[in-house]
């Protein structure tokens, strides 16, 4: 079933978001404009949106009832078939929702969470995507994600499948752990094989969603990650070793991209995927300079990089896609050394290259290579 329909019918969502103060309205539409784009790329349309300000969420509904009255009413008028909240539902507000609306309700890192699933390529990926699935719906199993996904499918349903869902809670913590043995024995393999790396320099790429990493990672080392202008392109970490044109073995490591209420049990289960950052030498964090919220997004960025314990490792500030913003002026940043590049037109990347010789120069890593 492609991802983003149910049955042959294209599901029709309708976002909805909560700001917990009017001077914050503006910054909640922004993270709905966000949302609009992570179910875009899940094939999902969307039909419309609203925003209600109100001082704490409703414990029953998130929002007001009577606000859920109108979008229902507004949902059925255009059509649509689904509810996407920008923030966490708890398991009884999802299905009170559920049954106020008629319709399929869901939050923001189920979405992400499903968008994660299609984009696992590797062994590693998709163990990590379904170890987050199952935690995160393990509290909602007797809930409204039982019957929601045994009675529409499609988006919110795709992952660990439904025979998982069916199964008790004894079964799926088994299931976890099971999950957990098998991440516990790879995280093994990375240990030694970052062991054997100590010797060598180690550049780490990071960055909010589509800010380019893995296009500027294909011209920095000749290889061939897959591209594309969409949220979480990459989400295997990819290294490669680089000698030619650099004073020594460098080795870059390109890892998945952050987001806005990026789900903490991602986080967790991407942890030893993360650990290629925070055991690099040098990070390169990339910005899409042509986005108007580039600024948040960096701020964004770093909490992450606080969380998985890199925040104080040494970092390049790399303003990516001049190409789509050729008036940015680099900003004045304190403690950062920063860059302007287009990674898709291979403009500005000598100064970084050059960069990135006399780091590697200056470290203990280096060895003789005559």
């Amino acid at each position: 079933m492609p991802f983003g329909r149910t049955g042959n019918q294209i599901e029709k969502a309708y976002l909805v978001g909560l700001a917990l103060d009017s001077r914050k309205k503006s910054e909640v539409a922004k993270s709905l404009d966000e949302l609009k784009l992570l179910a875009l790329s899940t094939g999902t349309a969307v039909v419309g949106k609203r925003v209600q300000v109100r001082s704490s969420p409703d414990s029953a509904y998130f929002i007001g009832r009577g606000l859920v009255d109108e979008i229902k009413k507004e949902l059925e008028a255009l059509g649509g078939n689904c509810v996407i909240f920008d923030d966490t539902l708890a398991p009884a507000q999802q299905r009170n929702l559920e049954e106020a609306f008629g319709f399929k309700v869901i939050d923001r890192p189920i979405l992400i969470l499903d968008l994660f699933a299609t984009r696992a390529r590797t062994a590693a990926a998709r163990l990590q995507v379904e170890l987050a699935q199952l935690e995160y719906t393990l509290p909602r199993l007797t809930g409204a994600w039982v019957h929601f996904s045994r009675q529409y499918g499609g988006l919110g349903a795709k992952g660990p499948g439904e025979t998982q869902l069916e199964t008790d809670r004894r079964r799926v913590r088994t299931k976890i752990a099971h999950l957990k043995s098998k991440l516990e024995k790879l995280d093994m393999q990375r240990a030694t094989q970052r062991k054997k790396r100590e010797s060598l320099f180690k550049v780490a790429m990071v960055g909010y969603t589509n800010a380019g990493k893995s296009t500027l990672f294909n011209l920095l080392t000749k290889a061939t990650v897959h591209t594309a202008d969409m949220l979480f392109t990459t989400l295997d970490s990819t290294t490669r070793m680089m000698s030619s044109g650099y004073p020594c073995n460098i080795l870059f490591s390109d890892t998945v991209g952050f987001i806005k209420k990026l789900p903490h049990q991602l986080i967790e289960s991407f942890k030893s995927t993360l650990e290629e950052v925070s055991s690099a030498d040098l990070l390169l964090h990339v910005v899409d300079c042509s986005d108007p919220h580039y600024e948040e997004r960096i701020l964004q960025t770093r909490s992450v990089l606080d969380e998985i314990g890199a925040g104080e490792i040494e970092c390049l500030m790399i303003y990516n896609k001049i190409d789509a913003n050729p008036a940015f002026e680099l900003p004045c940043e304190n403690g950062y050394k920063s860059f302007s590049l287009s990674a898709l037109h291979k403009t500005g990347i000598a100064a970084l290259q050059a960069e990135l010789i006399v780091k590697a120069s200056k470290t203990a890593h280096i060895t003789d290579k005559s």
